[in-house]
């Protein structure tokens, strides 16, 4: 018998935690033939058999490796995918097709609600859309969050990948695009910051999402800073997305902010009801599910602006009426939400303190657990659903939920926020969990 490696005791592990994500026949065709071959800068690196097992798993099966690895608990962070037969590998080029499969595909125009506060904008990434680099460079749309910027950021993306393939396009967040910088600096002699350059320079079109995290990093800014430089005298076109005006982001360097001034800004404003309630729809049909009109009112009339946060009620309600067995009424979706329908009941005090608490109490976990920094599996998924309904019952900033929370950062908070957001499209495991929760803070 073939004596194991170190790495063959790591990805034993991982394995253990990816079986009961992947449906058994992935599993066995793609996930069980794969090989430990190296560990490089925390990732552990995995031989397939074929291009095309490499290619499938890449594209339908990252995600859950990379959570296996957290669950794990092994010290790695990341995986990358290698080929049989290969004596080398480029991480970069294997991240980069990663990066490139991020694309939703259910992002797109059509699947956009149109109202009157995104119209603008609308039209704008319309136009971006159909000539890259010849209407309006660059593109920069900003908005609160929950409002449509990723959609519409992915939807340019999907309409040219589609209507004009022979362009290359790079969609990314500014997350991303740092940790990449970084990595490029700490490994100038690998060739590292060479790739970097014709990476991002080398596109036909560039989107990044979120740069109001470069706040204050003057290296990052000036990296962007030449590479935008680079694509603009080419005519490629750059689309940029914030929470804020170009203007407002005074830790930005002035020459920046002037060049995302020069192009065309276009603001997302919160949706009226009617917009609303048109989501809700979209969102309902989407599922299969017909919501009176009285209802869709219902949902909408106490809810934020988010829209994420807005499909999450509406999720709540489709998962009550699948668990019961009864049709959608107005009396179901109170139920489902714990809430008055008249208005005259006293509702309980929400806190952050019941939030947490409530949360403790559902999974059976301590305090410091769910507001610590270990990266259990289980410990992490109470922290989402937690920073989740802190967001959707409370109105504070992300910053101070981010303080709630064990002092974790706006990034961490909204990528909790909209991580069970995403999860409530999908999982009735997670519906049934935020639900629960919900109504036991209320009864406090």
């Amino acid at each position: 018998m073939e004596e194991k490696t170190q790495f063959d005791f790591l990805w034993e592990k991982i394995r253990e935690r990816v079986k009961p994500l992947v449906n058994p026949i992935s599993y066995s065709t793609f996930i069980e033939n794969l090989v430990p071959v190296d560990v490089v800068d925390r990732k552990i690196v995995l031989r397939a058999e074929t291009e095309i097992a490499a290619a499938t798993i890449v594209k339908n099966h990252l995600g859950q490796l990379r959570e296996a690895i957290l669950a794990a608990d092994v010290g790695l962070s990341d995986v990358a995918i290698v080929v049989e037969g290969s004596d080398t590998y480029n991480l970069d080029d294997i991240q980069e097709t990663a990066e490139e499969v991020k694309l939703d595909n259910r992002f797109t125009f059509e699947s956009f609600v149109v109202g009157t506060s995104n119209k603008f904008v609308y039209a704008a990434a319309k136009s971006v859309a159909s000539a890259p680099g010849e209407n309006f460079n660059p593109l920069y749309i900003y908005g609160g969050t929950g409002l449509g910027k990723t959609h519409l950021m992915q939807a340019i993306a999907n309409e040219i990948n589609q209507k004009k393939p022979s362009l290359k396009v790079l969609y990314t967040t500014s997350e991303k695009f740092l940790n990449e910088f970084v990595d490029s600096l700490a490994r100038k002699g690998e060739g590292r910051e060479a790739r970097f350059r014709n990476r991002y320079r080398g596109v036909d079109v560039l989107l990044i999402d979120d740069i109001q995290f470069w706040a204050g990093k003057y290296g990052v800014q000036e990296a962007f800073f030449h590479t935008f430089n680079e694509l603009f005298s080419q005519n490629k076109q750059i689309v940029i997305s914030s929470d804020c005006p170009a203007k407002e982001l005074t830790s930005l360097e002035e020459r920046l902010r002037t060049r995302f001034e020069g192009g065309l800004i276009a603001d997302i404003q919160p949706p009226d009801i009617e917009t609303k309630i048109a989501i809700l729809k979209r969102k309902a049909l989407e599922k299969k599910y017909v919501v009176p009109e009285e209802v869709l009112a219902y949902l909408v009339k106490n809810s934020d602006n988010n829209v994420r946060t807005l499909e999450g009620r509406l999720n709540t309600v489709i998962f009550a009426s699948k668990l019961h067995e009864e049709p959608i009424t107005l009396r179901l979706a109170a139920t489902a939400l714990q809430e008055s329908i008249a208005g005259d009941e006293e509702p309980a005090e929400v806190t952050p303190a019941a939030i947490v608490k409530a949360t403790c109490a559902h999974f059976s976990i301590s305090e410091k657990d769910l507001l610590g920094k270990n990266k259990r599996q289980e410990f992490v998924r109470a922290r989402q659903i937690c920073t989740y309904l802190m967001c959707d019952m409370l109105a504070l900033p992300l910053v101070s939920v981010g303080k709630e929370m064990g002092g974790r950062d706006h990034a961490t908070v909204i990528y909790s926020r909209d991580k069970v957001a995403d999860l409530l499209r999908v999982s009735d495991a997670t519906v049934k969990d935020v639900s629960d929760i919900r109504s036991a803070i209320l009864r406090q």
